[in-house]
């Protein structure tokens, strides 16, 4: 023997990292480093993976729409284009459109995002016909002010005319015309609210329907059990106490209703509604 060792054959496949089969392998495999004989590496990026691409998506969207909210919001509560310029004034009649406009002169050029209720109450809170308010926006540069009135039930004589008065006996608005006003006439003029048989009175009109209350030209009361109107024609209610006023007003609408008599009815009398009497 020469000594010489046997030469391990150049192709043996499975050995090695060297063989071109391997090398095509790994080259081919996702991910895996690229290389040209002689050349540098290069790495494979693997693809992203679809899941993560959509909440990157969705993160982006989420932002996105932040963004457009929070621009919108800006908008509406500093661009001059929503400043008021005009008011809208509705469900006053005690209290002229011309004084709520004056009244409300401080919100003009004011946001109408920056206007409330509250707001248009306040600078209305002098005015005592009024009882509630509410303020809606009408874009571009429109306010619209709806008011709630108290409702007027009794006139009360008041030096040289006379005033308004709700049931509590608040004085709502002035009138010099006695007969332009469709609601009954309490005797003892302003001082009549303080008297003791003022709430009974005042309880009485309350419950009473307009088309009744405008029938009425005098209410009066000897004591809190003995409450009277006077209707226009003439005729005589004795309302008695102000207790089951629905009852009462129930029963003198359908006296009211009822065919003439002969002779006439000068008084009716619902102080026990169960059992009315005319005479």
């Amino acid at each position: 023997m020469s000594g010489r060792k046997p030469r391990r054959p150049s192709n043996t496949r499975g050995h090695g990292t060297g063989g071109p089969d391997v090398i095509s392998a790994q080259k081919d495999a996702p991910g895996a480093i690229d290389r040209e004989p002689g050349g540098p590496a290069t790495v494979i990026a693997f693809p992203e993976p679809v899941a993560r691409r959509r909440r990157r998506w969705w993160l982006w969207g989420g932002i996105g729409v932040v963004l457009l909210v929070a621009g919108l919001i800006a908008y509406l509560v500093f661009s001059p284009a929503l400043a008021v310029r005009t008011l809208d004034v509705q469900g006053n009649s005690l209290v002229s459109t011309e004084e709520v406009e004056e009244a409300l002169e401080p919100l003009m050029g004011v946001s109408l995002a920056h206007i409330g209720d509250d707001d248009v109450r306040a600078l209305l809170g002098d005015f005592a016909p009024v009882e509630s308010v509410a303020a809606a926006a009408a874009p571009p540069s429109t306010l619209s002010v709806n008011i709630q009135e108290r409702v007027p039930v009794a006139i009360l004589a008041s030096g040289g005319g006379f005033v308004l008065i709700d049931s509590s006996g608040r004085q709502l608005a002035s009138v010099e015309d006695r007969t332009s006003v469709a609601l009954p006439l309490i005797d003892g003029g302003e001082g009549a609210v303080d008297s003791a048989v003022f709430s009974s009175i005042a309880r009485v009109l309350a419950a009473l329907p307009e088309d009744m209350l405008s029938r009425l030209v005098k209410a009066s009361a000897d004591s809190i059990d003995s409450v009277e109107l006077s209707l226009t024609d003439g005729k005589t209610i004795f309302w008695g106490s102000a207790e089951d006023n629905e009852a009462k007003s129930v029963v003198l609408k359908a006296l009211l209703a009822a065919p003439a008599s002969d002779p006439p009815v000068k008084v009716y009398d619902v102080s026990t509604p169960t059992r009315p009497v005319t005479r």
